[in-house]
């Protein structure tokens, strides 16, 4: 697993991301998705989880579907138009920073 602070920097990203993706998706899904994807390397925790989903909800990024199922309330995110461009922004911006950070780690010589 990768720490916390990895994981804190990239969380919006990889939300973003799987929204994009999938349509809508509720919670633990995005949880498992993570998860199964990346061989379980990168565990969600709803404590780290919720607070981003509420957080990209007020910024108008996401919307949310309240559905029942039996006696259970599920709650769908999906993404918004305004979403889908910070979508591609994100990874825009995050596909650099990893080229830059290669770059550090391992600098070519000339």
């Amino acid at each position: 697993m990768y720490s916390k602070e990895l994981l804190k920097g990239t969380l919006q990203t990889i939300v973003l991301k799987l929204l994009a993706e999938n349509g809508r998706m509720y919670g633990y899904e995005i949880t498992q998705k993570v998860k199964e994807q990346t061989e379980g390397k990168i565990q969600l925790t709803e404590g780290a989880l919720y607070p981003s989903l509420h957080k990209l909800e007020a910024e108008g990024l996401l919307v949310t579907e309240t559905v029942n199922i039996g006696k259970r309330i599920r709650k769908y995110y999906s993404l918004t138009p305004k979403g889908n461009i910070q979508t591609a922004s994100k990874l825009e911006e995050f596909a650099s920073f990893i080229s830059t950070m290669q770059f550090l780690l391992n600098p070519k010589t000339s």
